[in-house]
């Protein structure tokens, strides 16, 4: 395990060199230059500026410089935000983003899985129907309509909830809600396909064979199985949902990473637009190593399977 986990690692950090790489030489195809929001700057001015962040260095030293600085922990320094650490304005922002994605993420994921069980077990019927009609309309909507009719029904006509801003706990209750709609539609028909197969495999007969209760069919056996492909999708959902969704921290007022993204393009902010798609490459193959890794507790026979290679 310590040998395949160190193997991980490498691959992680090549992974990361790669897409940074990449992302830099993307970036300078962006059009305009971080100076054209700044129309009252004279000719002098901005070539002042340009040779203070180096931008005026050949590409290659520029690539180099970078490089370095990102080998030693160091993201640069913000074109537009007062010359504001990188890191510290995504310490700042991650957040509010964060909260919502863990918070959606979780409550999604529970009621999905819950949702997906009582559709297989009552395979057919009415709460089977209701299921697939939840999952057809939470992959099918755009979360920013859930957002919209959840403003104008709780917020605008029954007033029990504000209809944006943030500072406080009931602040996250709406976007919270908008947000879990797409992971509690992909949780349910996930449990509910994997569990109408794993119920039919001859070990839950067998299992029922030698008395083994419903209960014990369903979460011991049933359930333990059907949630290797669910893991699967939920981890790079759980990026996704933890880095910021634009639409919704827009329309909620959230000051999440995704609105600071969003802003660092408009106004050419190469640090920023940088720092943010390394965080975002950083959290995503870590997740991925997390979901190897679950694969081997929740079914033991892929860590067997991993060992005898």
């Amino acid at each position: 395990m310590t040998r395949y986990i160190f193997q991980r690692v490498i691959y992680m950090l090549l992974t990361l060199f790669i897409i940074a790489s990449i992302s830099f030489f993307l970036m300078k195809f962006l059009p305009g230059t971080p100076l054209n929001v700044e129309n009252k700057l004279s000719p002098e001015q901005q070539e002042i500026i340009l040779e203070k962040y180096g931008l005026n260095d050949p590409l290659p030293v520029q690539y180099f410089n970078y490089m370095a600085g990102l080998v030693q922990g160091d993201l640069g320094i913000s074109f537009h935000f007062d010359s504001t650490p990188v890191s510290d304005i995504l310490l700042g922002r991650i957040g509010p983003s964060a909260l919502l994605g863990a918070q959606s993420l979780l409550v999604g994921t529970v009621l999905g899985i819950l949702l997906g069980l009582v559709a297989a077990i009552n395979h057919n019927g009415i709460m089977d129907y209701t299921s697939t009609l939840i999952s057809v309309l939470g992959k099918s909507i755009p979360s920013f309509v859930f957002a919209g009719l959840l403003q104008l029904v709780f917020a605008v006509q029954l007033g029990w909830l504000p209809v944006a801003l943030w500072g406080e706990f009931k602040h996250t209750i709406l976007p919270t809600i908008a947000l879990m709609i797409f992971p509690l539609a992909t949780a349910a028909r996930f449990t509910r396909t994997e569990m109408l197969e794993v119920l039919g495999s001859d070990f839950i007969t067998t299992a029922r064979a030698k008395g083994v209760n419903e209960f014990g069919i369903v979460f011991k056996h049933g359930l333990r199985n059907a949630l290797i492909p669910l893991i699967t999708v939920i981890g790079p959902m759980a990026v996704s949902l933890m880095t910021g969704t634009l639409v919704i921290e827009q329309i909620f007022g959230v000051p999440g990473i995704g609105e600071q993204f969003v802003t660092s393009v408009m106004v050419v902010d190469y640090p920023i637009i940088m720092g943010t798609t390394l965080l975002f490459a950083v959290l995503f193959v870590v997740i991925i190593l997390v979901i190897d890794l679950l694969y081997g507790i929740i079914d033991p026979r892929i860590r067997l399977a991993g060992g005898e290679k």
